[in-house]
């Protein structure tokens, strides 16, 4: 009886073993054939959903443009790289009256490395053929650091940031063509006129390993790094009446991996994080890296206590202000949110591309290649667009969304 029972007992257990393998499966099934339905296609909420039937006003009334360009730095030189050209005919559209900020992450995957390295040459290379862009440009350039460029947040990051500096900064002979300067926390503001301000932040301080100076720029000395949150209040308060563009590289909201977004691919093959091929299935595993990056977090996740620290400690100060365009890279995809009457963007994906999740607060987002525009009309309004590279060369670059962010009243006698 005993084992008659026993024998019941392991068919019972088998049976259920098998019921629930396949239940994951049919699920794991399921789930994947739902997300690759819409993994490539843009999405947008259903505020959103007609925005091709409000166009802008004519673009000889544009008074100023900016794009936002980030994680640019796996490119390829202008001839075979979709994503530069792009840039580039957004350069010729845009004229002088324009300026083009890259959102970090400028050479991957550890910056710009000492000419001693095997890895110096290459970056060196890519970041020429992103220079070259800018030969007859008479705009204003401006680059900012991300993880990579402090060679991916190790101890030596600061030597990275530096010699990158002072490399871009020479080759466009512009002294603040890099900023924060000197790896400085921020914030910076750059004037572009009456109505838009353009401010920079050092986000990768909070998370960087290592020296990093704590200065707002060379010479102006935090007491603590708490100070930086009054210095931003400040200048926050003092140009309320402006439109504000906050550059940084790491976003406060974010749909993708570094928000704790992930594929059904990634539950089950957990090692795909390293290198996409590597094909070993572990779901378990993949189940507990999840959430450990979702609620607890490596270095560079919304979820690290650090990183989550500064973004609440953020959002709190942004969140009392209106008409703030806050913009970063770090997730490579595109993402626009409003959430309490300001803009939280990603423009990440200028040499990668990412999952990224759709619905929740984001209004638009898309998993391709491609980068953002602020354009300035002198009836005061400010249109946001999103750029993606053509498909085909030769081809226009396609607009996949744009929107009205800021209406103000038109002011007689604008100078441009």
């Amino acid at each position: 009886m005993i084992d008659s029972y026993l024998g019941i007992s392991s068919t019972m257990l088998y049976t259920l073993a098998l019921l629930l393998l396949l239940g994951f499966s049919l699920w794991f099934t399921w789930a994947y054939l739902r997300e690759r339905k819409f993994r490539k296609k843009p999405f947008y909420s259903l505020a959103e959903i007609g925005w091709r039937t409000n166009p802008p006003p004519p673009a000889d009334q544009r008074r100023h443009s900016i794009a936002m360009v980030g994680d640019v730095g796996k490119n390829g030189s202008l001839e075979d790289d979709t994503l530069l050209q792009a840039v580039q005919s957004w350069l010729t559209e845009a004229g002088d009256n324009s300026t083009i900020v890259f959102l970090g992450d400028n050479v991957y995957p550890t910056g710009l490395p000492p000419v001693e390295s095997f890895r110096h040459a290459a970056a060196v290379q890519r970041l020429d053929h992103q220079l070259a862009l800018f030969e007859n440009y008479q705009g204003k350039v401006i680059y900012l650091s991300g993880n990579h460029d402090w060679n991916k947040g190790r101890q030596d990051g600061y030597s990275f940031v530096k010699r990158q500096e002072q490399y871009i900064t020479e080759k466009l002979q512009d002294t603040t063509a890099y900023l924060p300067t000197g790896g400085c926390l921020g914030p910076v503001t750059w004037e572009i006129n009456d109505q838009l301000l353009l401010l920079v932040i050092n986000t990768q301080w909070w998370v960087q390993k290592g020296y990093r100076p704590l200065e707002k720029e060379p010479g102006q000395p935090y007491q603590t790094s708490r100070d930086f949150y009054p210095a931003l209040q400040a200048l926050l308060e003092q140009n309320k009446h402006r439109f504000i563009v906050l550059a940084a590289h790491h976003p406060l909201y974010s749909n993708a991996l570094h928000g704790g977004k992930f594929t059904v691919k990634q539950h089950l093959f957990p090692l795909t994080f390293i290198h996409k091929k590597a094909l070993i299935p572990l779901p378990l595993a993949g189940s507990i890296f999840r959430v450990y990056r979702k609620y607890l977090g490596m270095h560079e996740d919304m979820s690290f206590p650090p990183y989550r620290k500064f973004r609440r400690r953020l959002l709190r100060i942004l969140h009392q202000y209106n008409s703030i365009f806050y913009v970063a890279g770090h997730d490579h995809n595109l993402q626009y949110f409003q959430v309490k009457d300001n803009h939280y963007a990603v423009s990440g994906s200028g040499s990668k591309t990412n999952f990224v999740a759709k619905g929740g607060k984001a209004s638009f987002t898309h998993e391709n290649k491609g980068f953002m525009v602020l354009d300035q009309y002198t009836d005061g309004s400010i249109w946001l667009r999103v750029i993606e590279p053509a498909l085909a060369v030769g081809e226009e670059p396609l607009l996949v969304f744009q929107k009205c962010i800021y209406q103000a009243p038109a002011t007689p006698g604008l100078r441009s």
